[in-house]
């Protein structure tokens, strides 16, 4: 079976697509085509979006499914004259809420993703990012000592997408390292990492994935060839064992998941968490 789902926003739509897609993904035998509406933030845009939803619902000849955080009752009510299954997030738990706290929402919009003046937070994942930039793919090392982790792992086994999403997302300071023919050939560790071996989390990949990445970038080429692929996949999990370098497969996991068991298991708080 197949549905069309809109996520619709009165803000940025990251919390709502975020949820939508958490709950969506646990019907698997349903395909869903996603489609988000981010800022419908008056009754003109609600309007303007329902006659969208209604020509879905007559060309799919099924209703879609609606997920909205809208936060203004008059935005949301003109949205409930679409011809769809209406999931309304901020209704369902803004009321019961307000009971349990005797307070009245605030029912601002953006609140979830808005700065203030003085956002720790905020700051710590810009600083962050700007801290992954500056130490990626082991162009510098000398700042290690002020990272919070250290991946290592073959070239392109995901190094650089992960240190990018805990600092945005968490606000990690994650640098990372190739490693490289010439590592493997030495049987050490890099001098570089040697004295932050506490901090080193390796990442490892199905050769094959690894040579079909590495094959988008480089065609042909003995860098992407799966017998290089095999070799040096072999190579690096050898070191993180003999090391005892905690290592994960990333073959099968989004960064999202690769990013959280890695903090998990290195004991790394979050920094970008409500305080």
């Amino acid at each position: 079976m197949k549905r069309t789902a809109f996520f619709i926003s009165d803000g940025t739509g990251i919390t709502v697509e975020a949820l939508g897609r958490s709950l969506l993904g646990q019907f698997e035998h349903t395909e869903f085509e996603y489609v988000i509406k981010p800022f419908i933030d008056s009754v003109e845009k609600a309007d303007h979006l329902v006659s969208q939803i209604n020509a879905v619902a007559e060309l799919d000849g099924i209703r879609p499914v609606v997920i909205d955080t809208i936060v203004d009752v008059t935005v949301r009510t003109a949205l409930k004259n679409a011809n769809a299954f209406m999931l309304d997030i901020f209704s369902t738990f803004l009321a019961p809420l307000e009971e349990e706290l005797g307070s009245a929402s605030s029912y601002s919009v953006g609140k979830s993703h808005s700065i203030k003046e003085d956002d720790q937070v905020y700051k710590d994942r810009i600083d962050s990012v700007h801290f992954a930039i500056d130490n990626d793919d082991g162009g510098r090392t000398r700042h290690y000592d002020t990272a919070d982790i250290i991946l290592i792992g073959p070239s392109r086994s995901g190094k650089t997408p992960t240190c990018l999403y805990m600092a945005l997302q968490f606000g990690i300071r994650a640098a990372n390292y190739p490693l490289t023919e010439e590592d493997f050939d030495y049987g050490e560790l890099p001098k570089a990492l040697r004295q932050y071996k506490h901090k080193l989390y390796g990442l490892t990949i199905d050769p094959a994935r690894l040579a079909a990445i590495r094959n988008e970038r480089k065609p042909d080429s003995r860098y992407a060839s799966i017998r290089q692929c095999d070799q040096e996949v072999t190579e690096a999990e050898l070191l993180y064992q003999r090391f005892g370098i905690p290592y994960i497969n990333t073959t099968h996991f989004s960064v999202e998941e690769i990013s959280t068991r890695m903090m998990v298991e290195a004991g790394i708080e979050r920094r970008a968490s409500p305080k």
